[in-house]
């Protein structure tokens, strides 16, 4: 044998592989006890049957709420709407009943001054009541038609206010009357002050500048809160002076006795003050109610306001 031969190497027998599986659990029952219950089947038919009344019940109560938001919306419109009317109405039945109506003559000044409580009831009362709560009762016409019956209502009431401040005015001077020294007459010169400013301002602001329309539409959206805090603060300042003027008719025309004894005429004008009351409280209430506004103007959205 050779020595420089080399002797090959023996094959060697493949390794085995390991069993990468992870070994079979011991083979355990679990008690039937210890499993949980399986879940409750429900049929589709009942599935739906469930769905449909679960939907019906949402509905439902959707209906209910926007039956009980319409009905409250009739009742304080109609209510606010017969108070408007009324409390006008009731004025114009105390002067021809108890004052002898109207004139506009120097031989009777007293017929005279009669129109200046009815006049201003009409103008700071009636005719601005309604082009305050516009905004809230024509909640389904165009904005543009809004704005018009607004302006319409305050034209109404412009000469009612300035005619009965030249009746009175005149009926002071006829009979020797100093002027502009009560309460009342302070309040009143700030109430047409305001509305004189507040006519002009939105005559101009939301009428004129709607020729050019999306040029202005910033400065009337940012005029618009301006403009309504000061009209309701004109309407209120409104209610305060026919108040102070009916007070001051009562004590000097009735006379201290007469009034405490609560005779008719004074019952009138008791009844009179207390319907501008109600109407003050009523407008408050349909103004601070969201709900009853339009709904492209709810959730702060002003620019809706000042579109056409």
């Amino acid at each position: 044998m050779d020595s420089n031969s080399v002797s090959p190497m023996p094959e060697l027998a493949p390794i085995a592989e390991f069993d990468k599986s992870p070994p079979s659990p011991p083979n355990e029952e679990v008690p039937m006890d210890d499993l949980p219950p399986p879940p409750a089947t429900i049929s589709q038919a009942e599935g739906k049957k469930m769905k449909v009344q679960r939907t019906r019940s949402y509905e439902s109560d959707d209906h209910e709420r926007g039956a009980c938001e319409w009905c409250e919306y009739a009742l304080v419109i109609t209510l606010a709407t017969i108070l408007l009317i009324g409390v006008s109405a009731l004025t114009i039945f105390w002067v021809f009943y108890y004052r002898a109506g109207y004139a506009w003559a120097d031989e009777n000044p007293a017929k005279q001054f009669n129109l200046h409580p009815t006049l201003m009831v009409a103008g700071f009362i009636t005719f601005s009541g309604f082009s305050v709560l516009l905004y809230r009762i024509c909640r389904c016409f165009r904005r543009i038609y809004v704005k018009l019956l607004h302006a319409i209502f305050h034209a109404l009431a412009f000469p009612c206010i300035v005619i009965g401040f030249l009746a009175v005015f005149d009926y002071h001077n006829k009979s020797g009357i100093n002027n502009f020294y009560s309460l009342h007459s302070w309040i009143g010169l700030v109430a047409m002050g305001l509305f004189g400013i507040q006519y002009a301002v939105g005559f101009f602001s939301f009428l004129l500048l709607l020729i050019c329309n999306k040029g202005t539409a910033g400065f009337r959206a940012s005029l618009v809160p301006v403009h309504a805090a000061f009209g309701i603060l004109t309407f209120v300042l409104g209610v305060a002076a026919c108040l102070t003027g009916l007070t001051e008719k009562a004590l000097f025309d009735i006379g201290t006795e007469r009034y405490s004894a609560l005779v008719d005429e004074a019952v009138i004008l008791n009844t009179i003050g207390v319907s501008m009351i109600a109407i003050l409280a009523v407008v408050m209430y349909i103004l601070s109610r969201d709900k009853f506004r339009a709904p492209e103007t709810r959730d702060g959205h002003i620019r809706a306001s000042v579109d056409l």
